[in-house]
C-alpha cells in the first residue's frame, strides 16, 4: 500500500458530515474522496509489494488505466425489435350522449326551468365533476345532453344530471342484513361504483335500523340495473358457508406443511379457503370458508391430519445458545420449513423476549436423530465476533473505493461486515471469520499507532477565512502535511476535524490556531451607503477606492455589486483600521452628496446656441464660477431639458444665470384655453403623438393638461408670444372637429331583425358605413335594452345613416311567408349534419326562416318566412339543390385496399379536399369484405362508362392483374361530370415509386441532424424517402408518393445535386495552401496582443492562417488557407509587417534577475506602461535562455524610443538595487514578462518536479512509435471508435486495421 494518501475535499469547501457506514457481504459503497491509506504496509494473503527509487518516475500500465469496456452481449436483433415495437397510445376521453324525453322532464314550467336555470345546473355539475357538458333542448321540449371526459367523470356528471333534470322514482328490495358488508364493499366504494355505474341513489339502513329494505331512487331504467346488481351480489352470498375447527397450535406446522406446501394442495383439493393462523399468533382454531361441500370437505381433512400426526408424533428438546437461534430459524423462517421438508419434523422455538435456550422437536420417533442433527449443524454454522475499531478509523478499514474489503471478500468468502459505533462485527464460516478478524486487526493496529485526529471548535463565521478563496488555505495544508481536513456542522456543534499522521495533524493545529486566533483580532462592521452612489465612492477607474484602501492595506472593503441590490457595504480588519476607515467613508460620502445635487431646467430649443456662446464661452464661464457640471442635449435631440449638478446652492445659481440668457432674449409668455375634458384624450392622441406634434410644429412650446382629478377644463400654453398664439389656434381647431363629430341618434330595430341589418359577415352595416362616415353601434350582450341601434358621427352623417336603416328596417317588418316543393325523399338530405345546409342557406338569403315538415308524414311543402327578396332567393337555391339531387348517379373506382389509407390522408384530409372541391360523395368500403367482385379490375370502376374505365385500367396493369374485392371498390355519388373527375382525382392520389440518382457524398446533407433535413423535405413534398444503408454506399434513393409530389421531390433534389456540385467546386478553390518561411522571432508580432494583429490579416483578406505547432518540424512555416489571390494577397502582407519588423533596433542591457519581478510589476502593469509611452517591446530572458544569462533584457524599437526606455529601464533597476536588493532572497527561477502579460505560464516552467512527467507503459502510440508509422488514427474503425449497443450503425464485415495495435 503507499503511504499516508490525502483525502481530497470539493473546491467550495462545503460541510462534510461522517455518517455511519454499513457494509454487507464483504462490500459498501463508498464516497470518491481520497482517503489515507494504512502507514505501514499490511499483509494479505494476496496482496505483493515492489519497491523503487524515491526520485524515479512511477510508471503505470496503460492496461490499467484505461481498461478495457465491458463486452455488450446483447443481441443487436433483439435491441432492433424491442426499439421498434411501437405502444398504442388511445385518449382517455370519452363521449357519450344522454336523452331525456319530455314526459320523464322535472318540469316543463318554462318559467321556472327555463334555459338560464339549465345552463346554471350543467355549469354546476361541470364544476363538480370535470366533465363538459352541451345541452340541447328539442321542440318537443326533451333535451339532450353531450358529455365528455374521463369515463369516472361521465359517470358522475351523467348521475348528477338525471338527477337534476329527470323525474326520479323510488323502489325498496328486501336483503338479508348480513349481505349490506358485500354490497357496501371495502370502506363503502362498492356502493359508490354502482350508484356512479346505475345512475341512481342506493340508501342502506344504518346498524340501529333494523329495517331490511333497501331504498333505490332514481330513473326506471337505472332502478332496474341497480336492483339486478344488488339481487345478484345477495344470491351469491347464499352460496358461501364457512367453519372452523380447532387443532392444537403445535400440530399447525404440519397441516401448513413445509413452505405452505400442504397447505396450498389442500385448498387446492378442496376449492375452500383455510385459514390457519400465523406462527407468532398463539391461537388453536382455524377457519375454513367457501362453497359448504368445499368447506366439509376441507375440515375432514385437516381433522385427519391432525390424528394422525397426534399418534405419531414425539419430542426430544435440546439446549442451544440463544444468539445461534436465529440461525436455526434462517431468513423469514426459511430453515425451519427446510428442516420440516427435510426431516418431517417440527422445530418449535422459544418467543424472541425469552431467555429460554430451549429448542423442542417434535414429529416421528424415527426422524428426531436426523432433525437434531440438523440443528446442530445450522446453529452452528455461523459464527460471529466483534473488533474494536473507534468510528474514525472505519473509512480507512474499508480502503479507497473499499479497496480492503474487495481483497476481503477475496480472501474470506461469505464473510458478512457490518460497522457499528466503534465496533465492527464480522458474521460468517468460522475458519473464514477467523482469517477476517485478523486481517481486520492488523490494519486497526497500524492506523492506532500511527494516525490520530483532532476537533477544534471554531466560529463559523471564521470558516470562509479558514477555508481560503477556492479552497486555498486548506488545499494547502492537506498537500503539505498529508493531512485531512473536514467542517463538521450538527447538533449545533461547529467544529473543524483533521486526520492524518500525527505530526502532520499537531502542525496542521498549530496552524489553524494561530488563523484563528487572528481572526478572533479583527472586526467586521456593515455601513449603510445608497447603492446610488457607490460608483462615485469608486470613481472613475477605481481610484478613489483605491486610495482608500492604500491608507488602510489591512482593511477589506467590499462594496456590493449592481445586481446585488443592497445599500450595505462590508469592512473587515483589525478594530482600529476599521473604525477609521468607517469614519473616512461616511466622511466622503457626505462629500460626494453635497456635490450631487441635479435639477432640470428646461430651456427652448432655439435658445441653446445662445446658452452655449461662441466656442462654448458662455457655458465655460458659467461651469467655472458656479463649480457644476451642466449637461445639454445633443444635437439632434428633440428634448429641450438642460440638467445641473452640483452643490445645491451653486445649481440653483447656474439655473438662475440659464434662464437670465433665455428672458433676455424672447418674451416667454403663458396662456391659458378652455378645453371640456371628455375631448382631451382625443387631443392628447394615442401615446401623445398628436400633441408633441403640435408642440414640434409651434416651436416647442410647452402644453400642460389638468389631472384628471381636478376636473379643470383649462389646458396652460407656455413659450414665445408668435408660438403661443400658433398653438392655441391649433388647439381650438382640434376642440371644434372632435365636438362636430360627436353627433348622436338611436334608431329601434327588433332583435330578430339585427342580424338582417348587420348582413353576412357584415357587409350591409360596412356599407352604410362607407357611404356616410357615421359610425353604427348594435346593443351588446349586457345591454338592457336590445333594440337600440346608436349613430355617432357628424350631424350631416348621422342623419344619412339614420335614413338608410329606417329603410331596411321597414322592409323587415314586411316579412311574408313563401312554400317551395321538394319531394320528401329528399329532405333528409337537407335536415342532416344537425341542418347544415339549411343554416347555410339561411345566412345566404338574409336570415330566412325555413321549416320542413315533420319526419312521418308525407307532405312535400317546405315554408319560407322573410322579406321577399330574400324568399326567392332561398326557393331557388332549394330548387338548385334538389336538380343536383336529382341529377345524381353513383360510380365505382377501384383501388387496392391497401392504399385507401394513403388516398385519404391524415385524418381523411386528401379524400376532404376532393370531396369539397367536386361536390360528390364519396364512400370507401369495409377493409373486412373481402368477397371477390366479378367484372372489375384495379383502377378501372363500373357506372354509366366504368366499363371502359375498367379495360385502360387493364392495360395499365396487365403484367399484374390482381382480383378485386369488395373492399377494394370506392363509391362515388354525384353529377355524372364532377364524379368522373373525383374518380380522376382519386387517382391521382395512388402512390408511385421512384428511383433517383443522388450522390452518396449528399445523402448525409439530406438526412440532416438526427434525421431533421429529411423529415421536413418529406413533409414539404409530402412523399416518402428511402435512402440505401450507409456501407453499401450505393447513390440510388426511392421517393414515393403521388405522381405530382414525386415530380416536385425530384425537382428539388435535382437543384440540391447542383448546389452541392457548385459548393464542391467552390470548396476546392477556397482550399489552395500558401506557405511563408517567416523567423520564428516575429511570430509573436504576428499574432499581436489576444491575437488582434493576426485576426486582422485573416478577417481582411477572408484567409485562414496558421502558425506552427509546437510539435512541428519546420517551426518558421506558416501556412496560409485559402482562394489564391487572396493567400497571395495575405502572404504580402505578412512580409510587408515582417519587413518593418526587421527595420528596428534592437540593444541588450545587463539588470540584476533579482529585480526583474520589480520592474514587470503586478501583473505586469509596470512594464506595459513602460512599453506603451516609448513604443518599444520589452523581452526578459525566458527559462533556456536565462542559463546562459539571466540579467538580459532586450529592447526593440526605434532607436530614439529604445534609448529613452533604456534609460528609463536602467534608472529604475538603479533605484531597486539601491533600496531592495540587499532584502530579497537569491531566486531560485527567473521570472518571464510572458507569464504577466499574456495570462498563461511557460510550457517550460510548468514541470519542475520530472523531466519526464507522467509516464505510460506500453500505451498504443508507444507502439506506433515503435513500428515508426505516424498515420492518424483511422476513424472509420469499428475497433477503434466502436458505436454504442442501442441506434448505433451495423458493424463493418471487413475489419480494418486498427492503429491503436490488436485489441485487449
Amino acid at each position: 500500500m503507499q503511504a499516508a494518501a490525502v483525502m481530497e475535499e470539493t473546491n467550495n469547501a462545503t460541510t462534510i458530515e461522517q455518517q455511519p457506514i454499513a457494509l454487507i457481504n464483504g462490500q459498501e459503497q463508498v464516497s470518491n474522496e481520497q482517503q489515507p491509506s494504512s502507514p505501514t504496509s499490511v499483509a494479505t494473503p494476496t496482496s505483493t509489494t515492489s519497491g523503487g527509487t524515491g526520485n524515479a518516475t512511477p510508471a503505470f500500465s496503460y492496461d490499467d488505466l484505461f481498461p478495457a469496456l465491458p463486452a455488450n452481449t446483447s443481441a443487436p436483433s433483439q435491441s432492433g425489435a424491442s426499439s421498434s415495437t411501437l405502444a398504442r397510445v388511445t385518449s382517455s376521453q370519452k363521449t357519450q350522449v344522454l336523452h331525456v324525453p319530455c314526459e320523464e322532464r322535472k318540469s316543463t314550467e318554462s318559467e321556472k326551468f327555463g334555459e338560464g336555470e339549465s345552463k346554471r345546473i350543467c355549469q354546476q355539475i361541470t364544476k363538480e365533476t370535470g366533465a363538459q357538458i352541451e345541452i340541447v333542448s328539442g321542440k318537443n321540449q326533451s333535451l339532450t345532453f353531450l358529455i365528455k371526459g374521463k369515463q369516472s367523470e361521465l359517470l358522475d356528471a351523467r348521475r348528477k344530471i338525471l338527477m337534476g333534470f329527470s323525474t326520479q322514482a323510488s323502489r325498496q328490495v328486501t336483503v338479508p342484513r348480513e349481505h349490506y358488508r358485500v354490497i357496501l364493499g371495502k370502506g363503502g366504494q362498492r356502493l359508490r361504483e354502482l350508484e356512479r355505474v346505475t345512475s341512481t341513489r342506493i340508501n342502506i339502513p344504518s346498524q340501529g335500523d333494523e329495517s331490511e329494505f333497501i331504498t333505490i331512487a332514481g330513473t326506471k331504467e337505472g332502478i332496474a340495473q341497480a336492483e339486478q346488481e344488488i339481487r345478484q351480489l345477495s344470491a351469491e352470498q347464499y352460496k358461501k358457508s364457512s367453519d372452523r375447527t380447532t387443532v392444537p397450535k403445535i400440530y399447525h406446522p404440519f397441516i401448513v406443511g413445509p413452505y405452505s406446501e400442504n397447505l396450498n394442495k389442500l385448498q387446492e383439493e378442496t376449492g375452500a379457503k383455510i385459514n390457519v393462523p400465523p406462527q407468532q399468533v398463539q391461537k388453536d382454531e382455524i377457519i375454513i370458508s367457501g362453497e359448504k361441500d368445499a368447506v366439509a370437505a376441507a375440515k375432514a381433512k385437516v381433522e385427519a391430519i391432525f390424528k394422525e400426526m397426534e399418534k405419531k408424533c414425539s419430542t426430544v428438546s435440546v439446549e442451544v445458545a440463544k444468539p445461534q437461534h436465529r440461525y436455526v430459524i434462517g431468513p423469514k423462517g426459511s430453515t425451519i420449513a427446510e428442516i420440516l421438508q427435510l426431516t418431517g419434523v417440527s422445530v418449535e422455538m422459544p418467543p424472541n423476549d425469552s431467555t429460554c435456550e430451549t429448542i423442542t422437536l417434535r414429529g416421528p420417533q424415527v426422524a428426531l436423530g436426523n432433525a437434531l442433527t440438523v440443528v446442530y449443524q445450522k446453529a452452528n454454522s455461523v459464527k460471529s465476533v466483534e473488533i474494536n475499531a473507534p468510528h474514525w478509523i472505519h473509512k480507512y478499514v474499508i480502503g479507497r473505493k473499499g479497496a480492503n474489503m474487495k481483497q476481503l471478500e477475496e480472501d474470506c468468502p461469505n464473510v458478512n461486515v457490518n460497522c457499528l459505533e466503534d465496533k465492527i462485527k464480522l458474521e460468517g464460516d468460522p475458519e473464514n471469520v477467523d482469517r477476517a478478524v485478523s486481517y481486520l486487526t492488523e490494519i486497526i493496529s497500524n492506523y492506532e499507532e500511527n494516525f490520530t485526529f483532532e476537533v477544534m471548535t471554531v466560529n463559523p463565521s471564521y470558516y470562509k477565512h479558514i477555508i481560503g478563496k477556492a479552497g486555498a488555505n486548506v488545499n494547502r495544508l492537506k498537500d503539505e502535511l498529508k493531512v485531512n481536513i473536514n467542517i463538521e456542522e450538527r447538533e449545533g456543534q461547529n467544529n473543524i476535524r483533521i486526520e492524518g499522521p500525527k505530526e502532520g495533524v499537531r502542525q496542521a493545529q498549530l496552524e489553524l490556531q494561530e488563523k484563528i486566533d487572528k481572526l478572533e483580532n479583527e472586526k467586521s462592521k456593515d455601513v449603510i451607503i445608497d447603492r446610488r452612489l457607490h460608483r462615485s465612492i469608486i470613481g472613475a477607474k477605481g481610484e478613489k477606492i483605491r486610495e482608500v484602501k492604500d491608507r488602510y492595506r489591512q482593511v477589506t472593503i467590499t462594496i456590493p455589486t449592481p445586481q446585488e441590490n443592497t445599500d450595505i457595504v462590508k469592512l473587515r480588519g483589525p478594530k482600529e483600521d476599521v473604525d477609521k476607515c468607517h469614519k473616512d467613508l461616511l466622511k466622503l460620502v457626505k462629500e460626494i452628496q453635497e456635490s450631487s445635487h441635479i435639477i432640470e431646467v428646461p430651456i427652448f430649443k432655439q435658445f441653446h446656441k445662445f446658452v452655449i456662446g461662441k466656442g462654448g464661452a458662455n457655458i465655460k464661464k458659467i461651469r467655472d464660477e458656479t463649480q457644476t457640471k451642466i449637461d445639454l442635449p445633443a444635437e439632434g435631440d428633440t428634448n429641450e431639458v438642460i440638467v445641473i449638478t452640483g452643490k445645491k446652492e451653486n445649481v440653483l445659481e447656474a439655473k438662475e444665470r440659464i434662464q437670465k440668457i433665455q428672458n433676455e432674449l424672447s418674451d416667454i409668455v403663458t396662456e391659458e384655453v378652455q378645453i371640456p375634458p371628455k375631448y382631451y384624450n382625443s387631443i392628447i392622441g394615442t401615446g401623445g403623438k398628436l400633441i408633441s406634434s403640435i408642440m414640434e410644429e409651434c416651436g416647442g412650446v410647452s402644453i400642460k393638461f389638468p389631472n384628471s382629478d381636478s376636473k379643470s377644463d383649462k389646458v396652460t400654453i407656455r413659450g414665445p408670444k408668435d408660438d403661443v398664439e400658433k398653438a392655441k389656434g391649433q388647439l381650438l381647431e382640434l376642440a371644434n372637429e372632435r365636438q362636430l363629430a360627436s353627433f348622436t341618434a338611436e334608431v329601434r330595430a327588433k332583435q330578430q331583425h339585427h342580424k338582417f341589418l348587420i348582413g353576412k359577415n357584415g357587409a350591409s352595416i360596412r356599407k352604410i358605413r362607407d357611404a356616410t362616415g357615421a359610425r353604427i353601434i348594435f346593443p351588446s350582450n349586457e345591454d338592457t335594452d336590445k333594440e337600440v341601434i346608436t349613430i355617432i358621427g357628424k350631424e350631416d352623417s348621422v342623419k344619412k345613416a339614420r335614413e338608410q336603416l329606417e329603410a331596411i328596417i321597414k322592409e323587415c317588418d314586411e316579412v311574408t311567408e313563401g312554400e317551395v316543393e321538394v319531394d320528401p325523399k329528399h329532405h333528409k338530405h337537407f335536415v342532416a349534419k344537425r341542418g347544415f345546409i339549411l343554416h347555410r342557406i339561411s345566412e345566404e338569403c338574409g336570415g330566412v326562416m325555413i321549416s320542413f315538415p315533420r319526419a312521418g308524414t308525407n307532405s312535400d311543402k317546405v315554408t319560407i318566412k322573410g322579406a321577399k327578396d330574400c324568399i326567392e332567393a332561398a326557393r331557388q337555391r332549394i330548387e338548385e339543390i334538389v336538380a343536383d339531387l336529382e341529377a345524381q348517379t353513383t360510380i365505382e373506382v377501384v383501388i387496392p385496399q391497401r392504399q385507401h389509407r394513403t388516398i385519404m390522408g391524415a385524418r381523411g384530409f386528401k379524400v376532404q379536399q376532393v370531396t369539397s372541391e367536386f361536390d360528390v360523395q364519396i364512400k370507401f368500403p369495409d377493409r373486412d369484405a373481402t368477397e371477390p367482385v366479378e367484372g372489375l379490375t384495379n383502377g378501372g370502376g363500373s357506372g354509366e362508362n366504368g366499363g371502359d374505365e375498367g379495360q385502360e385500367g387493364g392495360e395499365q396493369e396487365a403484367e399484374t392483374v390482381e382480383p378485386v374485392r369488395q373492399c377494394d371498390v370506392i363509391r362515388i355519388t354525384g353529377r355524372i361530370e364532377k364524379c368522373e373527375a373525383a374518380k380522376q382525382a382519386l387517382l391521382d392520389l395512388i402512390p408511385i415509386e421512384e428511383e433517383l440518382t443522388v450522390p452518396f457524398d449528399l445523402h448525409r446533407t439530406i438526412i440532416g441532424p438526427r434525421g431533421a433535413n429529411v423529415r421536413q423535405f418529406m413533409s414539404k413534398h409530402d412523399v416518402h424517402v428511402e435512402l440505401p444503408p450507409s456501407e453499401l454506399k450505393s447513390d440510388v434513393i426511392k421517393v414515393s408518393g403521388t405522381p405530382a409530389r414525386v415530380a416536385e421531390a425530384r425537382e428539388a433534389l435535382e437543384k440540391m445535386i447542383e448546389d452541392y456540385e457548385a459548393d464542391r467546386a467552390d470548396r476546392e478553390l477556397r482550399s489552395f495552401v500558401l506557405q511563408v518561411d517567416v523567423d520564428t522571432e516575429y511570430h509573436s508580432k504576428l499574432i499581436g496582443r489576444h491575437g488582434a494583429v493576426i485576426n486582422k490579416l485573416r478577417a481582411d483578406h477572408d484567409v485562414n492562417i496558421s502558425l506552427p505547432k509546437r510539435d512541428d518540424p519546420n517551426q518558421r512555416i506558416i501556412s496560409i488557407t485559402g482562394y489564391q489571390a487572396k493567400t497571395e494577397a495575405a502572404r504580402d502582407a505578412i512580409l510587408e509587417i515582417v519587413g518593418d519588423l526587421q527595420t528596428l533596433h534592437r540593444e541588450v542591457i545587463e539588470i540584476d534577475t533579482r529585480i526583474h519581478s520589480h520592474i514587470i510589476g503586478h501583473r505586469g502593469r509596470t512594464i506595459r506602461k513602460v512599453i506603451e509611452d516609448y513604443k518599444v517591446d520589452i523581452k526578459f530572458p525566458s527559462s533556456d535562455e536565462a542559463q546562459s544569462n539571466p540579467n538580459a533584457v532586450t529592447i526593440i524599437g526605434k532607436e530614439e524610443d529604445v534609448e529613452n526606455a533604456k534609460e528609463v529601464l536602467l534608472s529604475m533597476a538603479e533605484d531597486y538595487e539601491r533600496d531592495y536588493l540587499e532584502n530579497l532572497p537569491p531566486s531560485p527561477q527567473p521570472q518571464t514578462v510572458g507569464a504577466f502579460l499574456s495570462g498563461s505560464g511557460s510550457g517550460s516552467g510548468a514541470g519542475g518536479a520530472s523531466e519526464n512527467g507522467f509516464v505510460i507503459k506500453d500505451a498504443p502510440w508507444e507502439k506506433q512509435k515503435q513500428a515508426k508509422n505516424l498515420t492518424a488514427p483511422n476513424t472509420q474503425s469499428q475497433e477503434d471508435f466502436p458505436h454504442f449497443a442501442a441506434g448505433g450503425a451495423p458493424v463493418a464485415t471487413t475489419p480494418i486495421t486498427s492503429v491503436w495495435g490488436p485489441k485487449n
